[in-house]
């Protein structure tokens, strides 16, 4: 399956960013891409570096106008469509939600983020309200697809669970970056951490992992901080963690990669991690810590 990654940089122009969004669409699907994901909270800046009560305007019911625009372009183009927007459920009830859609326009369905960071320039609990929707695979034309967003993809719990539902693909639209006064060796570690651990989520599930993250340099508007770096570096890992593909640290790129699904079969039956899985010994998983208690 050939599958796209569109790593883009934001401005505050809203129109400007899905035009581009849709130009670039329109390029991966002329190249043959069956499935398509984009960056996390695509349509605008990443505006959770300060805490702004009128930024809850940028919010959108869904179905609404963005799931309007996006249901034309995979309708239009015949592909499944990974996005990212900012839902408003009811006054006061937000989300960060990826929609996935169908080759017909459809939507195939909705992951809400379930883990919601909250650290300097990020502070997205004051946005959106964890999810309620669980680790749920989509099912769609294309295959099961274990969507999930950002800070979801450091936890090996959600992966293992869509692994576990029958995901045949794990995704995850991101936006993550540098913050400026860390060393040039300490930006490097974060941005390697953040590549190791999903690579890992791909040995430990024998599945593919896709990654799409922003890139270009956005301001804090409150000036509190230097703004945020983003790190770009979007890619594609196989079933045993190998490095199919890399986007650029620095520059906008599509990127299209050639997955082969049925790979993650073999590679089970190699290496049978589910079978050996002691489930009858994992119940402390479901503790917040295990406080000192004898082992």
């Amino acid at each position: 399956m050939l599958v796209a990654l569109i790593q883009q940089s934001c401005t505050a122009d809203l129109a400007a960013n899905r035009a581009r969004l849709a130009e670039n669409i329109a390029d991966v699907a002329a190249r043959g891409a069956e499935l398509v994901v984009l960056q996390e909270l695509h349509n605008t800046p990443y505006f959770c570096q300060t805490e702004n009560v009128d930024l809850f305007d940028l919010a959108e019911p869904i179905p609404g106008p963005s799931t309007d625009f996006y249901s034309a372009l995979a309708r239009e183009h015949a592909l499944v469509l990974v996005t990212s927007l900012f839902e408003r459920r009811a006054a006061g009830l937000y989300h960060n939600t990826a929609v996935v859609f169908e080759k017909d326009g459809s939507i195939a369905g909705l992951h809400r983020k379930m883990h919601i960071p909250d650290d300097p320039a990020y502070y997205e609990k004051f946005y959106f309200t964890p999810g309620d929707l669980g680790f749920r695979p989509i099912q769609t034309s294309v295959g099961s697809l274990g969507v999930q967003v950002c800070w979801d993809q450091w936890y090996p719990e959600g992966a293992r669970l869509m692994a576990l539902a029958g995901a045949d693909i794990l995704i995850y639209p991101t936006a993550i970056g540098y913050e400026s006064s860390d060393t040039p060796e300490e930006q490097q570690r974060q941005r390697q951490a953040w590549q190791t651990v999903q690579r890992g989520h791909a040995v430990a599930n024998e599945l593919p992992v896709v990654a799409v993250n922003r890139v270009g340099h956005e301001p804090d508007p409150s000036g509190q901080t230097n703004g945020i770096q983003f790190w770009g570096s979007s890619f594609v890992a196989g079933p045993q963690g190998e490095l199919l593909a890399e986007a650029s640290q620095t520059e906008p790129e599509n990127l299209i990669v050639d997955i082969d699904l049925k790979r993650s079969e073999q590679v089970r039956r190699w290496w049978p991690f589910l079978r050996d899985r002691r489930i009858d010994a994992y119940q402390d998983l479901l503790c917040r810590f295990r406080d000192g208690e004898e082992l």
